[in-house]
């Protein structure tokens, strides 16, 4: 190259952020941008975001709504380099309280809408044989809490999902990573659902169900806020061998990660029983 010629310019590696009109999704949307990347934030309706983030509609419950979306974006750029799997909701309420109706509406959008992604982008991907696809998960999806049944159920099967994928994709060159945060201070306990059945008094778990959710009111109010995991996202984006899995949130939380693993089942549990005051 002569001295008289332009550099060659970067390309920056273009991510896709699902849920990214509140909480996580927004956090780690908007930090990408000033670390080089070309962020596309994905939501129901647009638009919303700023700092140097790209909006596109989006609703993962819908098929037709995640290809129209995928296909628009592969359009206009040619290649999906990131995609972050993070749009969902929290159900709380017993599980003998949960209609199967609140049920599959859980599973739906944080199980099947992370799918619907995934599918999406794949082939691309493949083509590509480069890319990176990052679930978020919870502390939920690695210990089955009371009456956040559902939502563990959802966490748990996207967890089982990720690892098949990890190892199916691995020969294109493709990377499966969860991330597994506890409370942090966002939209998802403001926004949490309840069970019909478990509103009001009627139901037989309504004194531990009340109980719980206030034990649990009292630790989200301490809770700090997701830059952490914005954080973390950039160092995976950046790691050429990311791990499987990366717990982030209070050491008080993470810690039941090791001691389910370690602990005795009995002694697990019953330590568990006194965290939680059941």
């Amino acid at each position: 190259m002569s001295n008289d010629e332009p550099p060659a310019r970067e390309i920056r590696r273009v991510v896709l952020v699902t849920g990214a009109s509140s909480g996580i999704g927004k956090v780690c949307a908007e930090h990408l941008p000033g670390k080089g990347y070309r962020v596309f934030g994905a939501q129901r309706s647009s638009p919303g975001l700023h700092s140097g983030v790209e909006t596109i509609t989006m609703d993962v419950d819908d098929d037709q709504s995640v290809k129209t979306a995928v296909d628009a974006l592969l359009a206009k750029v040619g290649r999906i380099d990131v995609v972050i799997n993070n749009a969902g909701f929290a159900l709380m309420g017993s599980i003998e309280d949960t209609s199967i109706e609140e049920a599959r509406r859980q599973m739906e959008t944080n199980f099947f809408g992370a799918l619907r992604v995934i599918r999406a982008v794949l082939p691309a991907m493949r083509e590509q044989r480069d890319g990176l696809i990052i679930n978020i998960s919870s502390l939920a999806g690695v210990l089955g809490l009371p009456f956040s049944g559902l939502y563990s159920a959802s966490k748990f099967a996207l967890e089982g999902l990720s690892e098949t994928l990890r190892l199916e994709t691995r020969q294109f060159g493709i990377k499966v990573v969860l991330i597994e945060p506890g409370d942090f201070s966002t939209q998802l306990p403001a926004k949490r659902q309840t069970a019909k059945e478990s509103q009001g008094t009627a139901s037989a778990y309504a004194a531990a169900f009340t109980k719980f959710k206030a034990n649990q009111d009292k630790d989200e109010a301490k809770a700090p806020t997701p830059e952490p995991i914005a954080r973390l996202v950039e160092k995976i984006l950046k790691s050429p061998s990311p791990r499987q899995r990366y717990a982030v949130g209070m050491l008080g939380q993470r810690i039941v990660v090791p001691m389910k693993k370690i602990l005795p089942q009995r002694l697990f549990e019953w330590a568990l029983i006194q965290a939680l005051s059941l």
